[in-house]
């Protein structure tokens, strides 16, 4: 069991690995290894696109609060705060709570307006070191007896807004035969449905389904304390601030004890926060795109109280600074991304 356990985790990590761009380079590989291309000669700033491990100053970091306030000054009226696209058809107007996921962008473009872009996933060491402590829940009655998807799968996985399945098939082509079974849910029923469409879908190690984490009383087709892994990317920051503690603490209920909470998203001060026009925001620190989309930007402090109110206990909480740079424009952009991990705390031992 340890051995399949183990060899899950691997193909796991390697999948979600595969998602990241700077991987597209010549003859598939990253010029520098991920995370160790370091600008130590600003002389050297336009020699790459992308430098690692960012150090700001306190002149970067007022010029971005400056630009921020300035940009966030002029609110959109909570009146006007509405997408009339999420009401079901009769309801009457009022304004909405969430905001349409960043992967509904994706049926309307092609792609992803930012998880396809300069972000990379979880290396592969990092997902199996954090992932190994997430042992199988032997006593649950509820997974021993309960028929559900998956149910015989010694290791479950589960991908939130998951959109057309751009992270779901490099899993599914490296999990089978693993003894894994992957769960991917998206509230697009459009989304989920090119999902099951695809040549590589396998209802036999992959369960695609429709569902809005937002909503309080929709179950999942799954028991509580069933998951090894709940994957977040580029998701919780287009829900509405005021509902994504609630989303948080429902989704930790289905981790098993010593399951794993693996969350990448936006960070305060990123660039994509401070080219913001007066009038797209929402919020403080919550804004509108031009596709309708919208985007909160979350500090480490923020992460961690999100996910420790939920009960989990902290792995890791990084805040991801790069520098990102168009050398044909001779522009340096700050990029700052949020890369944590959170464990689901066993239950006390009995006295």
């Amino acid at each position: 069991m340890h051995t399949l356990r183990s060899s899950s985790v691997a193909t796991l990590a390697k999948a979600v690995c595969k998602l990241s761009p700077r991987l597209k380079s010549t003859a598939g590989r990253p010029s520098a290894p991920l995370g160790s291309r370091f600008l130590t000669n600003p002389d050297d700033v336009f020699k790459h696109n992308m430098w690692d491990h960012v150090q700001w100053t306190e002149e970067d970091k007022e010029n971005a609060r400056q630009r921020i306030e300035e940009n966030s000054c002029t609110q959109i009226p909570l009146k006007e705060q509405e997408f009339p696209e999420l009401l079901p058809p009769g309801a009457k107007s009022e304004v909405t709570n969430r905001c349409q996921s960043d992967q509904q962008a994706v049926l309307t473009t092609g792609s992803s307006t930012e998880t396809n872009k300069h972000h990379r996933s979880p290396d592969t060491a990092d997902l199996q070191e954090s992932c190994q402590k997430a042992v199988p829940e032997k006593d649950d009655a509820a997974t021993q007896t309960a028929t559900f998807p998956g149910q015989h799968a010694s290791f479950r996985i589960l991908e939130v807004g998951c959109g057309v399945g751009n992270s779901v098939f490099p899993i599914i082509n490296t999990i089978k035969e693993k003894d894994a079974f992957l769960y991917c849910c998206d509230f697009s029923p459009r989304a989920i449905q090119l999902v099951k469409d695809h040549p590589d879908y396998d209802d036999s190690v992959c369960h695609a389904f429709v569902h809005d984490v937002c909503e309080e009383n929709t179950s999942m087709p799954f028991p509580p304390r069933s998951l090894d892994v709940i994957l977040t990317v580029f998701v919780l920051s287009s829900i509405h601030p005021n509902r994504i503690q609630g989303v948080v603490n429902r989704l930790s209920t289905y981790l098993k004890h010593g399951g794993i909470f693996l969350f990448r998203d936006h960070g305060r001060y990123d660039f994509s926060q401070v080219r913001f026009k007066k009038g797209r925001c929402l919020s403080e620190n919550f804004y509108t795109r031009g596709d309708g989309t919208c985007v909160y930007f979350f500090t480490k402090e923020e992460v961690h109280d999100l996910f420790s109110n939920a009960g989990l206990e902290e792995v890791q909480n990084l805040e991801d600074r790069r520098l990102q740079v168009n050398r044909r424009e001779k522009v340096a952009m700050h990029r700052v991304w949020m890369q944590s991990k959170y464990r689901k705390l066993y239950p006390p031992s009995a006295p």
